[in-house]
């Protein structure tokens, strides 16, 4: 069947992937990529599927309902909408909040009521499992899970769940949630802990690990979540919430040392630093709705997808030295004259 997707955030990590998903596997359907390129949209990420035809990039942010007018002027009434843009680096909510309320939340209504006009038929709101705070040694996240987030990040994430649920119960609107686990693959922007580290390591530079370094996260690689996000949009039931988790429960230590071990860097790289204000200890996803819903699991195993990534980011020096100098930022200009 063919489509017209929005696609928001589509310059960013998980938004990439999942363009590249798209032009692999529904080759026939029309994508919009509606971006405001701030410090994480990179369209360096897209440059091999940006002369597609059927590919249209509208810079544009979701607070601002003219600019989010053109991404549905080019994707046509009825279109569908995979909502990723957000604010979503926790250190960044801690230092100051407003951009994570205003990107996360005004921005998720602004999208809502546009969407609500052109009468889309389908909308999944990709969040996170770190709504739903901190769990113990034991127990996983399930979809019933009360929500409890303990940083600026993840309320504002809340918040947009809640306004994607009273939107779908007032409106009867077409809307989904998703809720995955900590993402890792390629085209992560070199903030985040794993190309961080891979990074840092290949420089034989300091890798700087928070507290004790044993806070515990379930690790998905990118290519599974954009994967089960395809699924719940083309086979979820409105108005649920689906978890999304990779089986790949680890310590954040254990993922530094791995780096380390495969790179052949010694351990006295790793510079323990004060803990983050707040640092939950442990998340972990019950992903067995989806999986059974919908006949989705994770294809990639931790141990065969963690080297994928780290040869990735060896074989794309290039890619993250203009991330990491800010020189990515000309390519918009470059390639769009503006």
């Amino acid at each position: 069947m063919t489509l017209s997707c929005i696609v928001t955030g589509g310059a960013g990590f998980i938004g990439s992937n999942f363009l590249h998903l798209l032009a692999e596997t529904r080759p026939d359907w029309k994508v919009v990529n509606l971006d405001a390129l701030t410090y994480a949209g990179n369209l360096e990420n897209l440059k091999s599927i940006e002369a597609r035809k059927n590919y249209t990039f509208v810079h544009g942010d979701i607070r601002e309902p003219d600019q989010v007018e053109k991404a549905f002027a080019a994707a046509g009434d009825g279109c569908v909408v995979v909502h990723f843009a957000a604010e979503s680096h926790v250190d960044r909510s801690i230092q100051s909040g407003i951009p994570f309320v205003t990107t996360n939340v005004v921005g998720t209504q602004v999208l809502l009521d546009a969407s609500r006009k052109h009468g889309v038929t389908r909308f999944v709101h990709v969040s996170t499992d770190e709504v739903y705070g901190s769990l113990g040694d034991t127990g996983f996240f399930t979809e019933e899970t009360p929500i409890q987030p303990n940083s600026p990040y993840s309320a504002s994430k809340a918040a947009s769940d809640f306004l994607v649920r009273a939107a779908c119960h007032t409106h009867h609107f077409p809307g989904l949630i998703t809720r995955c686990s900590n993402n890792y693959g390629p085209y992560q922007f070199p903030e985040k802990l794993i190309p961080l580290m891979i990074a840092n390591a290949s420089e034989s530079k300091p890798l700087p690990v928070y507290g004790d370094g044993m806070n515990v996260r379930d690790w998905l690689y990118v290519v599974d979540h954009c994967e089960a996000i395809l699924a719940v949009l083309e086979k979820g039931r409105v108005g649920d919430v689906y978890n999304i988790g990779g089986h790949n429960e680890y310590p954040n230590l254990f993922i530094v040392k791995t780096i380390l071990k495969t790179l052949g860097r010694p351990e006295s790289l790793i510079h323990y630093v004060k803990d983050r204000p707040g640092h939950d200890r442990r998340y972990a996803i019950d992903a067995s709705k989806i999986e059974r819903e919908l006949g989705w699991r994770p294809r990639y195993k931790f141990e065969d997808a963690l080297p994928l990534t780290i040869r990735w980011y060896q074989s794309q020096t290039e890619w993250l030295q203009r991330v990491r100098n800010g020189a990515y930022r000309e390519y918009y200009a470059h390639q769009y004259g503006n």
